[in-house]
């Protein structure tokens, strides 16, 4: 862990963090066996869990109270303004009340979807987030952002809508497939970069040297303190999205039929070298720290090319959609200060950093 991140607090072998809201503060609960944990953290007085997962989880939970099952379809295509409309009328129809809860149990298409449900069931019922892949414990199930895609775009339709509680339970990692792995040491990778407080260190490599569960807690603890200072991505919480801004374009494009295959972290990692390239490009950063990019990237296994055969006029466009943007291109860059977000480049500056990396005009 590093200097400034949330305290961890270890009970019975589990870690705790704290994500401190006021009122609308919960814990992550992060070790092995932690989803048994879930009949503790269910809001008082609810009679109904409504369970939504996926056919392909086969992770069961216990929620000590009466649950309905209900499943959504596999893959980023699930991740839809339909099939979060289906899952509504489903709960409808279940007669789940707003004293009630919903149990998102997947990786984060389901929290996402489950996330976004919730918030918006009767304006809004209590979810929890039992997280069963490495980039939903690192990244996704924590800190409220919910939504779907458009054909637009990544993430276009959503709410800030925080759970109740969210677990993360390792022992259920070992059974993920490399893609999944390689999808959550992306965020990871992202979080090397990032100090937990203004100010201070980025873990660097010694985060990607620590335990599994200390990667975890490390990224919980980050982003429970960013959220706490920024729930709603006015300003700070915007580093979170370091390396996204290009990985968002190239999961728009692929959404939109183009030849992408990349789950999201590894689309991360191409976009934090991406945002060292450009960084370098517009002075802020010298060769050594890109290479500084690409050496973290690598050493997770992770790629850090631009696939072949896309358009860098395409992936701009798709990068305007982007929520940081206010009409212009808006990314987070590394400078001297550490990753910031910066207003207003110049779209001839990301054309050529792109072309630099391959990508036809």
């Amino acid at each position: 862990m590093g200097e400034g991140a949330a305290a961890p607090a270890a009970a019975g072998g589990l870690v705790r963090v704290p994500v401190a809201l006021a009122e609308r503060g919960y814990e992550v609960v992060i070790g092995p066996g932690a989803r048994t944990v879930l009949g503790e953290v269910l809001p008082p007085g609810a009679r109904m869990a409504a369970v939504v997962t996926q056919e392909g989880i086969g992770v069961d939970v216990e929620v000590g109270i009466e649950a309905r099952r209900f499943t959504i379809p596999d893959g980023e295509a699930a991740k839809s303004l339909s099939t979060v409309e289906a899952l509504c009328r489903r709960l409808a129809a279940a007669g789940l009340s707003r004293a009630d809860v919903v149990v998102a149990v997947g990786g984060g298409v389901v929290t996402d979807v489950a996330g976004f449900a919730a918030a918006s069931y009767l304006r809004g019922v209590a979810y929890v987030n039992v997280a069963t892949t490495l980039l939903a414990q690192v990244d996704a199930a924590v800190g409220g952002k919910t939504g779907v895609n458009l054909p637009e775009g990544k993430n276009l339709v959503g709410a800030f809508w925080q759970p109740a509680a969210v677990l993360c339970d390792t022992e259920v990692l070992s059974s993920l497939p490399e893609r999944e792995w390689a999808s959550g040491r992306g965020e990871i990778a992202k979080c090397a970069f990032l100090p937990a407080e203004p100010g201070a260190a980025a873990p660097g490599t010694a985060l990607l040297a620590a335990t599994l569960e200390e990667q975890v807690a490390w990224c919980v603890g980050l982003k429970a303190t960013v959220v706490a200072a920024d729930e709603r991505e006015g300003g700070r919480r915007m580093l979170l999205n370091y390396g996204h801004t290009l990985a968002h374009a190239l999961e728009g494009l692929a959404l939109a039929g183009a030849p992408v295959d990349l789950r999201h972290g590894e689309a991360v990692a191409v976009g934090l070298v991406f945002a060292a390239e450009l960084a370098r490009r517009l002075g802020r950063v010298d060769e050594a720290r890109v290479e500084e990019h690409r050496q973290v990237v690598a050493s997770l296994g992770l790629p850090a090319a631009v696939p072949p055969g896309l358009s860098a006029g395409r992936l701009v466009e798709y990068m305007q959609r982007d929520k940081k943007a206010r009409h212009d291109l808006t990314f987070v860059l590394d400078g001297p200060r550490g990753p910031e977000p910066v207003a207003s480049v110049a779209p001839d500056e990301v054309l050529a950093t792109l072309a630099a990396m391959g990508c036809e005009p």
